[in-house]
């Protein structure tokens, strides 16, 4: 099962198909001061990282997304050098970015609305997927290779409500 609270205030749970009722309410019992936890955080951002941007905003961004995504990933790239196949940009709801085991970045296209440090920030983590697909003490010290304020970064996009 999985659970979400979005930033508008909605809460969506995910569960297998032939779920039990029973189970459902008792998991959503347990998670509660969670959910309710996570309304007040969203109720008190005075400014978005993000205004509400819909489908017909990622078809009209989607290639912007897609040539800064691809410039920023071969700045970075100068500095790791890693083999990477293609570069995908999406419209997500829950992650800035991923990486996939056959070396695809795929980015959410609600970068370009971010500060340019937070960007670089989602590419350079992404880029050191390439190397590392976990987030050990090295992956963490490829990331500060690429972006030694990296910290500054998580902090700005978590305090200012994105995910």
């Amino acid at each position: 099962m999985r659970l979400a609270v979005y930033c508008d205030g909605s809460v969506v749970v995910t569960l297998p198909q032939m779920a039990p009722a029973n189970i459902i309410d008792k998991f959503l019992r347990e998670k509660m001061d969670w959910v309710l936890g996570k309304i007040a955080f969203f109720k008190q951002i005075k400014n978005p990282l993000l205004p509400g941007l819909g489908r017909k905003d990622y078809f009209k961004h989607k290639n912007q997304a897609l040539e800064l995504a691809t410039n920023r990933v071969n700045f970075f790239n100068n500095i790791y050098k890693f083999n990477f196949n293609k570069i995908n940009i999406r419209n997500q709801k829950t992650r800035w970015g991923s990486c996939s085991t056959r070396g695809n970045l795929n980015f959410n296209y609600k970068i370009l609305f971010l500060s340019e440090k937070a960007r670089d920030y989602i590419i350079v983590h992404e880029i050191c997927h390439l190397k590392q697909f976990n987030h050990s003490k090295n992956f963490w010290s490829l990331v500060g290779l690429g972006m030694p304020d990296y910290v500054e970064a998580r902090k700005e996009i978590k305090l200012n409500g994105g995910k």
